[in-house]
């Protein structure tokens, strides 16, 4: 991996400086209302602290509040942090989240070919470092920087302790309870699916260290019922983990995001409802939508032609994985960790589906679910052949 990463860093730097030239409404409002926190303070610690603990902002008759937990606010306040080490320097505080989510990617990659050398060692390095959209949304002052940056390292911290043998020392395991911190605060919906994943994959392999069979049915039955005792649990110790909670609230995302959408491609459900059965039957639609739309004759725009030319490459790396599974030649990653990867690829991609219309929007949300996609993607021998080809 020592020759890719000067490549890969001056990719995500190029990636950054991009980001920041072409900045979003969402980064100039992070960046903004930061440099206001930061300024209170140097002149009000006291105030800052408590601005800090809570959920409003007011300084010099400025006044920012916001009703509940936000992970806007949450990124301001970290960037009014981080104003004090770039002294409110844009491009600087873009290139720190940038690397943090660089660190995340590499880590990942690396524990990934360590503990699977007979995998593809090319697979982690295109989905998590190399793939045009999941490099350019994790780069700049995005909310996905620290998203997928926490997610793959603490994914490669899990995976170094389930089948690397590691023991986790008291530094690995805060740092561990740090990431997750992190990535629950930045979007809680996207961390719980993770979470579940883990926690079932670590059952399992807990089962298999005690000597309990590897079949593969086996394995299912026991990843299903972690995540259904998971969900019972999680929904008696608090209301933010209820099923009504995230249909409400995916629903409310859904039609907030769609008046917004009506010029431009969207996804359009007939009779979605928050019920069970209504996003059962519309979770068909939305996975495809969230993978492979928008198709470079959707919009004329250059931004969605690129797009579209992105997912029509996706789109074949796809439907040559299916035939390589099909034909027995899916991969050589344990079937827990696919397992695991696929559940939280397949219920994420439903989700965003489901509650972002906005094929813009969910572009850049998808970046999170993406690098895991094509990673069991390019598992198979065909995908393999085709890497070394281009020296990966």
């Amino acid at each position: 991996m020592g020759r890719w990463l000067l490549p890969l860093l001056g990719l995500k730097v190029v990636a950054c400086l991009i980001a920041c030239w072409l900045l979003s409404d969402d980064a100039d409002y992070f960046q903004r209302w930061s440099l206001s926190l930061t300024a209170q303070l140097w002149e009000a610690p006291g105030a800052w602290l408590r601005t800090l603990l809570g959920d409003a902002f007011e300084y010099r008759g400025q006044r920012l509040v916001f009703h509940g937990y936000s992970n806007t606010f949450f990124i301001i306040k970290l960037l009014s942090v981080l104003n004090a080490a770039t002294l409110g320097n844009l491009w600087a505080n873009g290139l720190y989240l940038s690397l943090f989510g660089f660190v995340g990617g590499w880590e990942l990659t690396k524990t990934l070919i360590r503990l699977f050398p007979h995998a593809p060692a090319g697979a982690p390095v295109v989905a998590f470092l190399l793939w045009p959209t999941v490099v350019y949304w994790t780069a700049g002052l995005t909310k996905e920087c620290l998203l997928v940056g926490s997610g793959t390292w603490l994914l490669a911290l899990v995976l170094r302790w389930l089948y690397g043998a590691e023991k986790p020392h008291l530094s690995t395991f805060l740092g561990t309870l740090l990431l997750a911190v992190l990535h629950f605060k930045m979007r809680y919906f996207f961390a719980v699916l993770l979470f579940a994943a883990l926690a079932g994959l670590a059952v399992v392999r807990v089962a298999q260290h005690l000597g309990g069979t590897r079949n593969r049915w086996v394995t299912v039955l026991l990843f299903v019922a972690t995540l259904s005792l998971g969900a019972w649990a999680g929904s008696e110790v608090s209301p933010v983990f209820r099923l009504n909670k995230f249909t409400s609230q995916l629903i409310r995302n859904y039609s907030d995001l769609r008046e917004g959408s009506r010029r431009r491609p969207h996804i359009e459900y007939a009779d979605l409802a928050p019920t069970v059965p209504s996003l059962l039957r519309n979770a068909p639609k939305a996975v495809v939508s969230a993978v492979v739309r928008p198709m470079p004759w959707e919009d004329s725009t250059p931004i969605y032609v690129a797009a579209g030319l992105e997912n029509v490459l996706l789109v074949i790396v796809l439907v040559m994985a299916v035939v390589a599974a099909a034909r027995g030649q899916w991969g050589q990653l344990p079937f827990a960790l696919v397992l695991a990867l696929g559940f939280y690829c397949l219920v994420l991609a439903a989700l965003l589906g489901l509650s972002t219309p906005n094929l813009g929007t969910l572009n850049r949300y998808r970046a999170v679910m993406l690098p895991y996609l094509l990673l069991l993607a390019l598992q198979n021998s065909y995908a393999a052949r085709w890497l070394r080809r281009i020296g990966l």
